[in-house]
């Protein structure tokens, strides 16, 4: 079994840089070259990595979701915040909303049952921040539509997981008179985002200090990996959100040590092997056979959810004032969708069990679509915004 785990491992890593060159000579960024490698030797294609493997990656995944949240939250600078206020806040809102309204309204016009349609609805809000991410790192992104990116993103889940608990209340209170478990079902999104907040920031407290009595690299880099890991499984043992903790981890930091920028530099060298083989096990777990079944409502589900995004992003720009280039291209950067998504449905799928294969069918299968198109998408807005000024070739970082 070991073997077999090891020769997946180097696989993925193979196939991953080639087709990350083969989308990087398409002008397409290399997480979607992962992303199909993965595609490849996953269950749908090849069936190298069978599906029982795929959960087996569990822990590389968790990885790299605790190390891409650490990298958002080190862009939370208070002399950031200082400076635009809470526009972040406002648009991450209007972005989220919008796509709540315009999913769970049409559904709902549509014909589509009301509590199915909210539940959705609220999934929609969610945003992925890996494919983002990557594509910022990969071209060195950089402006004020980047860095406005990054803070909505950090935002959106916190949004995301108050809005989906609240239609959560909303969907028992249609079945039952109230009682303690609706009122849990209000409160318990706020715990979440509180407690997480409290470990993230508690942790990079205690990361700075113990800083003091290491310098070197190595050591650094060693006790980043401890702190960032200890955060994400702290946050998950008490039933907390592991990517806040880790992103109040980052913001914390960023804001007490001053060597922030060096240690970023340190970790980067960690996480671009644990990156790939992510993408790629994000791959090999999308089900082509269920692309078929995704019908009306997962087209609507698709549809709606990017033109909440774009609209509800756009409104927010307008409203706080910010660049036309924010207003206008902020929207598609937002459209990956994975993570806290893919955990709503198991909340979704035990309120509406009736509902539960047709509920997988559409997050899972619209997931896997904005996969594919989203990072392309997010290149596509970046470079329009003038903020993609360094040939990729360039880079050092990540690149094929």
């Amino acid at each position: 079994m070991d073997s077999e785990i090891i020769i997946e491992v180097v696989l993925m890593i193979f196939l991953s840089i080639l087709f990350g060159r083969i989308a990087k000579l398409l002008k397409m960024p290399n997480v979607t070259g992962y992303l199909i490698a993965g595609l490849i030797l996953g269950p749908s294609i090849l069936n190298v990595i069978p599906t029982s493997m795929v959960s087996g990656f569990k822990v590389v995944s968790d990885i790299a979701l605790a190390f891409i949240a650490f990298s958002i939250g080190s862009e939370f600078s208070l002399s950031y915040f200082r400076k635009v206020g809470i526009a972040p806040i406002i648009i991450a809102i209007t972005e989220s909303f919008g796509a709540i309204i315009f999913v769970s309204i049409t559904l709902i016009l549509i014909g589509f049952d009301l509590k199915l349609s909210l539940l959705l609805g609220a999934i929609a809000a969610a945003t992925a921040p890996a494919q983002t991410i990557m594509v910022i790192n990969q071209y060195k992104a950089k402006g004020s539509l980047t860095s406005m990116l990054m803070s909505v993103v950090a935002i959106d889940d916190a949004v995301a997981l108050i809005a989906f608990g609240f239609t959560v209340a909303i969907v028992k209170l249609m079945d039952s008179a109230l009682d303690t478990s609706i009122v849990l079902s209000i409160l318990s999104p706020i715990y979440e985002l509180i407690i997480s907040l409290v470990i993230g920031a508690a942790i990079g407290i205690l990361m700075k200090l113990v800083f003091r009595w290491f310098k070197k690299p190595s050591n650094v880099l060693c006790i980043t990996i401890g702190f960032v890991l200890f955060s994400y499984w702290a946050a998950e043992y008490i039933h907390g959100s592991p990517l806040l903790a880790c992103m109040a981890l980052g913001g914390m930091l960023t804001n007490i040590y001053s060597d922030i920028d060096k240690l970023m530099k340190i970790s980067e060298g960690f996480t671009p092997p644990i990156f790939m083989i992510f993408f790629a096990i994000s791959g090999a777990g999308f089900e082509l056979s269920a692309l078929p079944k995704i019908g009306i409502i997962g087209l609507v589900y698709v549809i709606m959810r990017i033109l909440g995004k774009i609209l509800g992003s756009w409104f927010g720009g307008r409203v706080t004032k910010q660049e036309d280039k924010i207003c206008k291209y902020l929207g598609p950067t937002l459209m990956p969708q994975a993570g806290v998504a893919l955990g709503l449905i198991v909340v979704a799928e035990s309120l509406l069990p009736k509902y539960a294969p047709q509920i997988r069918a559409v997050i899972l299968c619209s997931t896997f679509i904005y996969s594919l198109i989203g990072p392309a998408c997010a290149k596509f807005a970046l470079e329009k915004a003038g903020e993609i000024v360094i040939p990729p070739k360039q880079h050092a970082s990540i690149n094929c």
